[in-house]
């Protein structure tokens, strides 16, 4: 398959197809990015080439390529935190472990995918160090995170980084007219909503209730600006109780506030004439509240909401976190 299969990321797949050919792969992988940015298609192609049948690898049509595409091959592990607010637990990673010292089933290799392992717990980090550190000759490990600030040193030396980059927004919505039969307009639209994320951007293409949770976000902040600071601390401490929520909201208001000093600095439109803007169907609002600020005041709200995040990803109280963003620093 040309690319793998993959929508961009060329590089990476050239790499990695590369190594498989010349029989120079790492032991272990980390792939980095921001959510939605293509980390587990990428990891899912890595493990159909190492346990395909067929040729070139992955072929797409033996039995193997089949069962990594049901999610179904013995040889191939997925592990990651239980829920959306979860951690991975030390447990799961005692459990990979004893399926990774058994000889593969069906093809040469044995393959785990630890996703999101910047929510790994300590002990489960540290319990993963020893597969690092010898792992068997079979076994390849691919863990996904946003970025390697998240994991112990230990972990990242013993890693071969993979570091995903936000894809060309043309690119997005290209690939989201022909692979996914988005109409031009809301292909154009989803590709600036995603930041080059192009996994958001098909969510957001198959799931509407997506676009509808955006609007309703937007609203609540515009509403929150003016509001009694006894419903801005209500509105925090409801927001805290769902973690992946509040993470939405934070990507969601930062976006919003670059577009507002796009807007204020007057530099919405890029050298092609292309909009810079997020959020291109709120122009007319987004003018409106540009002209009630300055550039240096968009430019400080969107530096607090990136300590706020900054502060969850470091596990700060989520609540306390929130009534100072919403109460004070917006």
């Amino acid at each position: 398959m040309e690319n793998w299969g993959i929508v961009g990321h060329e590089w990476a797949v050239h790499l990695l197809r590369q190594a498989l050919e010349e029989g120079e792969l790492s032991h272990a992988y980390l792939f980095t990015g921001p959510p939605g940015v293509g980390k587990g298609t990428l990891a899912k192609a890595l493990a159909s080439a190492l346990l395909c049948q067929g040729d070139p690898r992955p072929c797409g049509k033996c039995r193997s390529c089949h069962l990594v595409a049901s999610g179904n091959h013995p040889d191939l592990f997925w592990v990651q935190p239980e829920s959306e607010a979860g951690r991975l637990k030390v447990e799961q990673v005692r459990e990979l472990q004893r399926h990774l010292s058994l000889t593969p089933n069906m093809a040469h290799h044995r393959v785990a995918v630890l996703d999101r392992f910047d929510q790994a717990t300590p002990s489960a980090a540290n319990a993963l160090l020893k597969t690092l550190e010898e792992p068997p000759d079979f076994v390849v490990l691919i863990l996904l995170a946003p970025d390697t600030d998240s994991l112990l040193p230990t972990i990242v030396s013993r890693c071969q980084v993979v570091p995903l980059r936000p894809l060309p927004l043309p690119q997005i919505a290209a690939a989201l007219q022909t692979r996914w039969g988005v109409e031009a307009e809301t292909a154009r639209l989803l590709a600036h909503l995603s930041g080059g994320r192009l996994g958001w951007a098909v969510r957001a293409a198959t799931e509407p209730d997506l676009l509808r949770r955006r609007q309703q976000r937007i609203d609540e902040m515009v509403a929150l600006l003016r509001a009694p600071l006894t419903d801005r601390f209500r509105y925090a401490a409801e927001l805290a109780r769902d973690p992946a929520a509040t993470q939405e909201a934070l990507d969601i208001w930062t976006g919003w506030w670059r577009d507002i000093l796009l807007l204020t600095g007057g530099v919405e439109e890029d050298q092609t004439g292309e909009s810079r803007l997020t959020h291109l169907d709120q122009q007319a609002r987004l003018e409106q509240m540009a002209a009630q600020f300055t550039p240096a005041q968009a430019v400080a709200r969107i530096q607090a909401i990136r300590l706020a995040m900054d502060r969850l990803r470091r596990n700060a109280n989520p609540q306390l976190t929130l009534e100072v963003l919403l109460g004070f620093d917006l």
